[in-house]
């Protein structure tokens, strides 16, 4: 077969049996945009049962179809049969591009099938881009440590396989269409053939000032900053903005703020109304995890990298700006 005869793009549902994962969600929205380029339909992958509720919310994305994968293997997340029925499936519907959250089960099981395949995977990819000349979609990601960014192809092999960061791009449903088609397939894993077993589960504590993927409003620290000591007037500025603190993997490789902070790619994705970077140097691995509607950056060094990518740039010391926002803020408050 060429790779011609592969048609169709797949976006797996991620789910724990009781809630669809943001991630399957944000990927039909934008993969829906590829497929009107290039004419293939868009399925959406469900293993095992998940509510019809949460599935409702896929088909608001404006799927074409679902595929069910329904039989044994699948009351847990494994390696073994999740990669074994995408497997299946791919060897018999032939797709041309499957996409997959990357989240740590989906990180985990996107390289597996691609291997049993025979094709290639792409990880962390920022942008997908059809190139109609050649029928490729082009995965662009971050390389070298951030400092380009890389465009890779599948351009022999198929499926096309990637998987993407939860945030990465925006959960915008058009609505559903008025025929899904669904197919269900039977595909049974032999329990005993799974190598990992699920012995307990514990949620992380749920911390709301460590949830930073959906603030409106962002005060980030980079590697400007002089010591922990400093960290109050940032977070003051933060709670007096409606916001919560973020920062960049200096920081946290510092041990000054946990990695549940850390903003770009190898971190948290944000897309807040409002983001202010202090002693942000602007690397590509940090600034490709931020959309916002509004840029503000404070860096000593006038050219610092950051100010390119930023609405509004400030040249000056990074703790003394801030105290003057701080007192601006309280002023324009108390003449009210």
């Amino acid at each position: 077969m060429t790779k011609q005869d592969y048609k169709n793009m797949w976006v797996y549902i991620e789910h724990d049996g009781k809630k669809v994962h943001s991630v399957g969600l944000e990927l039909c929205c934008e993969v829906k945009k590829l497929c009107e380029v290039t004419g293939d339909k868009l399925y959406a992958v469900v293993l095992g049962d998940c509510p019809e509720a949460e599935l409702d919310k896929v088909r608001d994305c404006g799927i074409d179809g679902i595929i069910y994968v329904k039989g044994t293997g699948y009351d847990y997340y494994n390696t073994d049969a999740f990669s074994n029925a995408f497997t299946v499936l791919s060897k018999k519907y032939n797709p041309s591009a499957i996409f997959v959250g990357g989240t740590n089960n989906g990180r985990d099981f996107a390289p597996r099938f691609s291997v049993q395949l025979d094709t290639g995977c792409t990880s962390d990819a920022m942008e997908l881009v059809y190139d109609p000349k050649t029928g490729d979609i082009e995965f662009v990601e971050p390389a070298v440590g951030g400092k380009i960014m890389a465009v890779i192809t599948v351009p022999v092999m198929r499926p096309q396989v990637g998987t993407i960061r939860p945030g990465t791009f925006k959960y915008a449903p058009t609505g559903r269409k008025e025929n899904i088609e669904v197919i269900t397939e039977q595909i049974d894993f032999p329990v005993e053939l799974i190598r990992t077993k699920l012995l307990d589960f514990m949620a992380d504590d749920f911390d709301p000032e460590l949830d930073i993927a959906n603030a409106e409003v962002i005060v980030c620290v980079g590697n400007g900053l002089k010591n922990e000591g400093c960290l109050a007037r940032y977070r003051e500025l933060a709670s007096l903005l409606g916001g919560k603190l973020g920062c960049t993997r200096p920081l946290f490789d510092r041990e000054i703020l946990p990695y549940k902070l850390q903003i770009g790619q190898s971190g948290v994705m944000v897309k807040p109304k409002l983001y202010i970077a202090f002693g942000v140097s602007g690397a590509v691995n940090h600034i490709a995890g931020v959309t916002a509607d509004l840029s503000i950056a404070v860096n000593k060094r006038e050219d610092a990298q950051i100010f390119n990518y930023c609405d509004y740039g400030i040249v000056g010391d990074m703790d003394e700006v801030c105290d003057a926002m701080i007192a601006a803020i309280k002023a324009r408050r108390a003449a009210k």
